[in-house]
């Protein structure tokens, strides 16, 4: 007699549900394709977080949108607190169903779509503020990088620690005025700057792949994002650290609501942001360093490029997949 499957056989490292993972971002990746280039940056992502949360109702799991859209008066689906999934084990989800909705609306490079999933609890709750983050990529010392360190410290080091002079030194940043000194001074100290209108969790990645030219990232940025960013960074075994920044009083007292018993202006390693197995999911929307675009072949067909990754096995994949808008339930097509 068949015995049922027990709880523990659906946990979050399960390769089958990594595949399904991969479904979430690619049906939201199609739908939010059909707005590129046309210039309607709340268009794109409204189609991508229809497509997602449709994508979820076919996911065994038991899932909690810790990092989403926004608070439930802010956002119709996909909000802080939303339950998805066809039922499983009790599980956390951070999401950025576009990530680069200006990207997207512009056809410009590196807009993708995210998912992230831990066990319950595991990932940080935190209000949609920003972010300060450090990444560099695996196989350097521990405890290699200090975010209350200067960059030049940290340029030196890195340098040091990868055996090549501070000028052959890639580090990459969003284009923002409040990141004006500091890309100063890291080029002072010999660096080279490669700066992004958006998308800064694909910076992250790349800074932590050998195959990409980026030895750092750095900078503020969202913390929805910087999440997303620690999920990621935990399955290639880089380093990241953070802190949230925040602009008042109220949100202090917000963010202390979301994580009671917590310091919430405290450094944050990159466990504070991300614990235990955790998986990641991310297909291209516009073609980009990490990731290639949606791809039409003819009037009913498309190509995905995705890159899915397992903290448990440190295996990343990525899978090209095709689709035929004739089957496919959980887009307009």
């Amino acid at each position: 007699m068949a015995h049922a499957k027990k709880s523990s056989e659906y946990r979050v490292t399960d390769r089958n549900l990594a595949l399904e993972l991969v479904r979430v971002t690619e049906a939201a990746a199609i739908a939010s394709s059909d707005w590129t280039g046309r210039g309607k940056k709340n268009e794109a992502d409204g189609a991508a977080v229809e497509a997602m949360r449709l994508a979820f109702d076919t996911v065994a799991i038991n899932g909690t949108v810790v990092i989403g859209e926004g608070e439930m008066d802010e956002a119709p689906m996909l909000y802080i607190g939303e339950k998805v999934g066809s039922g499983g084990p009790e599980m956390d989800i951070a999401v950025d169903p576009l990530e680069g909705t200006n990207l997207c609306a512009k056809d410009m490079p590196n807009a993708m779509t995210m998912v992230a999933l831990a066990e319950r609890g595991n990932f940080l709750h935190a209000p949609d503020v920003y972010m300060q983050k450090l990444v560099v990529g695996p196989g350097l010392p521990a405890d290699m990088i200090d975010l209350d360190a200067p960059i030049e410290t940290t340029i030196r080091d890195l340098a040091k620690a990868k055996g090549k002079p501070a000028s052959e030194i890639v580090m990459c940043a969003l284009d923002r005025e409040r990141h004006a000194e500091m890309i100063a001074r890291a080029r002072e100290a010999g660096a080279r700057v490669s700066l992004l209108s958006d998308g800064d969790v694909a910076a992250a990645i790349a800074a932590c792949l050998e195959e990409s030219a980026v030895d750092l990232y750095v900078g503020s940025g969202g913390a929805p994002e910087g999440v997303l960013a620690a999920a990621a960074v935990r399955c290639v075994g880089g380093q990241m650290q953070g802190r949230l920044l925040f602009e008042d009083d109220a949100q202090i007292a917000r963010a202390r609501d979301m994580a009671p018993g917590q310091d919430p202006t405290r450094k944050l390693g990159l466990h504070d942001m991300a614990r235990g197995d955790v998986l990641f999911s991310a297909t291209g929307v516009t073609t980009g360093a990490l990731l290639r675009g949606v791809m039409r072949v003819g009037l009913a067909q498309v190509r995905t490029h995705s890159i899915v990754m397992r903290s448990k096995s440190a295996t990343v994949r990525f899978i090209e997949g095709r689709h035929d808008f004739g089957t496919k339930t959980w887009t307009a097509h």
